[in-house]
């Protein structure tokens, strides 16, 4: 906003007092523009997305967890994080994260510390007393979870008498209060600022016996903790929504502009994919054998693989991944195709990258680590998440394959450079109709695909182990 001076002009006091009063009516009038007076950059107080455009930022409260928002090895990740970096794209302005911890996040949108609330927040009665919630963009459900073997708990009156342990003032807390209204006997165990991952942790470990959880945060943490089920639903599906406070009108409208948008073009599902991809299909038995060679296999070879994977700049916990989906961690391990060793390399491969003996687990990593660095380096400029998944699919079902696969994507109209695409055109490689026009001929295209989807499920859980933890807090504040 201009200031403007009165210069060298003499002006009577109550002239002057009146000229003022009047400028101020003037410039707060919605909508009036005054030539000389005002400019395109002036906005009313209460107009949060004026602010956010003139200042160049938007503040966004969410939740340190793995729905919401983390840093693993300083790259700021999670489902909620995604969708608010592409709404400050969107907005065209720098964005900021806060986590304050959820007692107080509410207090931070409406002390104006915050521009938004994005912390897949369900839309409840009482919170729609203090906020304004946009669109919904995607339903859950609250779960009663237990440990598996639990058989005691099947339907509501089952709680009567149980303890349930759950975090306050979230929406677990509103329905359970609800259900002892309506005669169940539940007794409430509460807690401060402890997130939902670490109750179901907790329960995981038999530390505890019963908590609640959205059905979006019992599938993302499933895997981390395959000794859980789900015993019954508290409640209907529930939507999720960002929360503004109620005068930020136009910054809700804006809001549910962007949503419309992104679920028309397909960002919202790339990024919905990107976090829960996999998690509907759930192997317990795979999981729950993964969890235990972790402990009893991986160790043996654990420091090659960190040596070897920093070489060519890979986390070692995706090379760990990719031995897993490869060989189970054993070295000795022989393909019905003639593939061996831990990462079950073809002859032709282990020659190429100098690889003597398949079965010696040092040669075989470092040969295996090498292929996969110049299968990933084939994909020039792609996305890295994108190249990362290309790279992946061809050390599976080989970098031919992959070139005939994108060659139908291309002629479907779909974006050859999206894993997602593929995810579609590898399996019709199968299909005489298109390997009799593709150079490289018949592939079982399906296989890559879960291949891909397994070795990320592998990784996301390795990510996640205590090792992994450095680096995963949070300042309260922090510029991204």
């Amino acid at each position: 906003m201009r200031i403007f001076y009165f210069d060298s002009v003499r002006l009577h006091k109550k002239k002057l007092l009146k000229i003022k009063h009047a400028l101020f009516f003037l410039l707060i009038i919605p909508g009036l523009t005054i030539p000389g007076l005002t400019t395109p950059g002036c906005y009313r107080p209460n107009d949060a997305l004026q602010k956010i455009k003139n200042n160049g930022e938007i503040v966004i409260i969410t939740d340190n967890s793995a729905h919401g928002f983390y840093l693993y090895q300083e790259r700021p990740m999670g489902f909620e994080y995604q969708l608010v970096k592409k709404f400050a794209d969107f907005l065209n302005v720098k964005l900021t994260v806060i986590t304050p911890g959820w007692e107080k996040m509410f207090d931070t949108l409406l002390s104006n510390k915050g521009d938004l609330i994005a912390s897949s927040l369900t839309k409840t009665t009482r919170r729609k007393t203090r906020l304004t919630f946009s669109d919904e963009y995607m339903k859950v459900q609250q779960q009663v979870i237990v440990r598996k073997g639990d058989s005691r708990l099947k339907k509501l009156s089952d709680l009567d008498g149980k303890t349930v342990h759950i975090r306050k003032n979230t929406s677990y807390h509103e329905r359970l209060v609800e259900l002892k209204k309506s005669g169940i006997d539940i007794h409430l165990a509460f807690y401060e600022n402890t997130p939902t991952e670490e109750l179901l942790r907790q329960v995981q470990k038999n530390e505890i016996k019963i908590t609640i959880a959205d059905s979006n945060i019992f599938r993302l943490n499933r895997r981390y903790y395959p000794d859980l089920k789900i015993a019954f639903s508290i409640a209907e599906q529930q939507s999720l929504g960002w929360a503004v406070k109620k005068s930020d009108v136009r910054l809700l409208k804006e809001i549910n502009r962007f949503f419309d948008i992104i679920k028309k073009d397909g960002t919202f599902d790339r990024i919905y994919n990107k976090y829960y991809a996999g998690t509907e299909m759930f192997d317990y038995v795979d999981i729950k054998k993964f969890h235990n060679r972790l402990k009893t296999r991986l160790p043996a070879f654990k420091q090659i693989i960190e040596n070897e994977s920093k070489k060519y700049n890979f986390d070692w916990r995706l090379i760990a991944a990719v031995i897993y989906q490869e060989s189970q961690f054993n070295p000795n391990a022989i393909s019905y195709t003639g593939v061996r060793g831990l990462m079950q390399l073809t002859m032709p491969t282990a020659d190429e990258m100098g690889v003597s003996n398949r079965f010696n687990p040092e040669e075989s990593i470092k040969g295996g680590i090498k292929y996969l660095h110049k299968l990933y380096n084939q994909f020039g400029d792609l996305d890295p998440d994108e190249k990362l998944k290309f790279a992946l699919g061809s050390y599976n079902v080989g970098y031919g394959h992959i070139k005939d696969a994108r060659n139908i994507a291309l002629k479907k109209g779909l974006d050859i450079n999206k894993w997602s695409s593929l995810e579609q055109t590898l399996p019709l490689l199968r299909y005489r109709e298109y390997h009799e026009k593709s150079i490289f001929g018949y592939a079982r295209g399906t296989e890559p695909v879960r291949y891909v989807n397994r070795i990320l499920t592998y990784y996301s859980i390795l990510k996640m182990k205590p090792e992994a933890s450095s680096g995963t807090a949070l300042d309260s504040k922090r510029i991204l």
